[in-house]
């Protein structure tokens, strides 16, 4: 009994770690790319003034969560965030920027 539980945490652990890896620049690196977006119904804008900021996965807890899209009242153009794959190390997240 003990040698099976055993056996299950260095598997749990060792699948957490193969599957993303801190990096020195601040990113952590994902070995797995991200599921194909969620297509999102884009709801009437609220007023003048308002941007679409559109959903995407992030990564938490060990897998890719998907955070929902919203308006967002602002002056300027959303530049939407994107994983970027780096052949050497996986798949990074660059956030989203008002540009």
């Amino acid at each position: 009994m003990m040698k099976s539980v055993l056996v299950a945490v260095i598997l749990a652990t060792a699948g957490s770690f193969a599957m993303s890896v801190p990096a020195t620049a601040g990113y952590v690196y994902v070995q797995t790319g991200p599921p194909a977006a969620v297509v999102e119904r884009v709801p009437g804008r609220p007023g003048r003034g308002y941007v679409w900021v559109g959903g995407y996965y992030r990564w938490y807890g060990g897998r890719y969560t998907w955070v929902s899209g919203s308006w967002v009242r602002h002056g300027g153009a959303w530049c939407q965030g994107h994983w970027v794959h780096e052949p050497r190390h996986g798949w990074y997240w660059t956030p989203g920027r008002w540009c």
